[in-house]
C-alpha cells in the first residue's frame, strides 16, 4: 500500500468533498484522515489516502474528473514519519489582533526547534467591545532536552509586547 496526500483548493460550494470521496473511492482509494474546511470564501484542504501503488494513476484520472468541476487537486506521496522526540503541547493563544503576531510567536517556536504539528487561527469579536480578536491553537513537538516551562518563559517574554494572553499545556495524545 502507499499513502498520497491530496491537496485541494477551489471556489467553495456543495458537493466537493463528495466528489473528492467519490473519486478516492472510484481508484479504490482509502480516505484515513482529512482536513477540509472553507477559508477566504475558497473550499482548501488536505487529505492523506492509501491504495496500492498500481492504482495511482486510476487516483490520478479520478482526480482529473473533479479538477474539472472547479476544484484544483493535487497529489504528493506521503512520507515516512520519523520517530517522534519530544514532548506534545498545546498552545493557546488569545489577543487584541495587530500585524505580526504569527510572525513573533513563530519565530520564538522556530528558534528554540519546536515543530508545529497543528495550526488553526480565526478572528473574533470581543464580547463587550466587539474589537477583533486573534486566536490561535496549535499542537506543538518539543525537541528532546527542551521543557514546556522553558517554552512558557520565552513566550512570555513576547506576550506583553504583543498583548496576548498565552496558555500553554501537555497536548492529548492521540
Amino acid at each position: 500500500m502507499t499513502t498520497l496526500v491530496l491537496s485541494v483548493v477551489g471556489s467553495d460550494r456543495p458537493g466537493l468533498t463528495q466528489a473528492l470521496a467519490a473519486a478516492v473511492l472510484a481508484a479504490g482509494g482509502n480516505w484515513l484522515e482529512s482536513h477540509l474546511s472553507r477559508l477566504g470564501g475558497l473550499y482548501v484542504g488536505s487529505v492523506l489516502v492509501e491504495l496500492d501503488p498500481e492504482r495511482v494513476e486510476a487516483l490520478r484520472a479520478a482526480v482529473n474528473t473533479v479538477d474539472a468541476q472547479g476544484l484544483e487537486v493535487r497529489i504528493a506521496p506521503a512520507l515516512e514519519a520519523p520517530g517522534v522526540a519530544g514532548d506534545a503541547v498545546h498552545l493557546a493563544l488569545v489577543g487584541q489582533d495587530r500585524l505580526g503576531i504569527v510572525h513573533q510567536v513563530t519565530a520564538i517556536l522556530s528558534g528554540l526547534g519546536v515543530n508545529i504539528e497543528a495550526f488553526e487561527s480565526r478572528i473574533s469579536a470581543e464580547a463587550h467591545s466587539g474589537a477583533p480578536l486573534f486566536n490561535a491553537q496549535a499542537q506543538l513537538r518539543l525537541p528532546s532536552g527542551l521543557q514546556a516551562e522553558d517554552l512558557q518563559a520565552a513566550l512570555e517574554e513576547i506576550s506583553g509586547e504583543i498583548m496576548v494572553d498565552i496558555a500553554l499545556n501537555a497536548a492529548e495524545t492521540r
